[in-house]
């Protein structure tokens, strides 16, 4: 199943011959557990999942906190200085760690050859709406404050949607100087009121997530906040004026209309956002990097873009 490509900022990438055969290998592991990480007891396989995720070259780690938050550097050889990526980690608002996420980043960081900082925010139930936010922001302040001279956000999943709102919350009430120089963002969790057509049309598509499964996660983190509120829905924020966006996403996952929705009202808003679509990918399909080309590509295209907005920062 694969999307149209109908605007010139759509962009569709066909499966090449070798993904389809690692996606059907890894189709047969995964939709036997379809639906099955399901509350706080999902943390431990979920964190088992991540650390799965091969360890890039040439970059080093170490555990810091900045803004009081704790969580963890990606430090690339060869780091640009001054530029700063900001990673907001995955699992829903329920699941995940710096720590586990450090080579997913890492990745990322080596491809843009910035450092990264993936911060632990809080987690839901423990921690609801917006505690996520409020430690994602102190983050981004305290990074301003220890000198970063250019911060990108990036973000995947839940961690897309933090990214987002925080590139919209940041750029209303700041000066221009202090504003990111963009967003990437992996499959974001966009809406939160679940309206997307691709939950029933990417139902079967999807080897992963289930409605009821993520309805209960969604709960769990809004604690009866409205899922409209633009803090918790970057979809239903103000788009307007905000610095470039790229988002990258699978066809075959629930969260595609989120993430095509997003990339269409930030288009009408005037801002400068793109979205790359990889045919049979399913979510977090980047995490597979050294199995598959689709991650590989997306990585090299997040990493090019990075490096663009890093450079015209430094010119600016």
């Amino acid at each position: 199943m694969q999307y149209s490509v109908t605007e010139a900022w759509q962009t569709a990438h066909a499966m090449t011959p070798q993904d389809r055969i690692v996606m059907g290998q890894m189709r047969a592991t995964m939709e036997p557990n379809k639906g099955k990480l399901r509350g706080i007891a999902a943390r431990a396989p979920y964190e088992a999942i991540m650390r799965q995720v091969a360890a890039p070259d040439d970059v080093t780690f170490r555990h810091d906190t900045i803004g009081g938050v704790a969580g963890w550097w990606c430090v690339p050889a060869g780091a640009q200085p001054g530029a700063v990526i900001l990673h907001a980690h995955g699992g829903w608002f329920n699941w995940g760690s710096a720590e586990s996420f450090r080579h997913f980043a890492g990745h990322i960081a080596r491809s843009a050859q910035a450092q990264a900082f993936i911060p632990d925010y809080r987690l839901a139930p423990e921690h609801p709406f917006p505690a996520a936010l409020d430690d994602v922001r102190a983050v981004y302040q305290g990074l301003l404050d220890g000198g970063a001279r250019s911060i990108a956000l990036t973000g995947d999943s839940a961690g897309g949607n933090l990214a987002l709102v925080l590139l919209a919350l940041i750029t209303a009430r700041s000066s221009a100087n202090r504003v990111p120089v963009g967003a990437a963002v992996l499959s974001p969790v966009a809406d939160l009121t679940m309206t997307g057509s691709s939950w029933e049309s990417r139902a079967s598509a999807d080897p992963i997530f289930v409605r009821d499964q993520a309805e209960e996660l969604v709960r769990s983190y809004l604690e009866g906040r409205d899922p409209e509120d633009p803090k918790a829905s970057p979809l239903y924020g103000d788009l307007a004026g905000l610095p470039p966006v790229r988002i990258y996403a699978g066809d075959d996952e629930v969260l595609l209309d989120d993430s095509l929705r997003y990339a269409e009202r930030a288009v009408a808003a005037g801002v400068d956002a793109k979205i790359d679509v990889w045919e049979g990918m399913a979510h977090g399909f980047v995490g597979s990097v050294g199995r598959l080309d689709a991650a590989s590509e997306a990585l090299g295209a997040i990493g090019a873009f990075l490096s663009r907005q890093f450079a015209a920062a430094r010119s600016a």
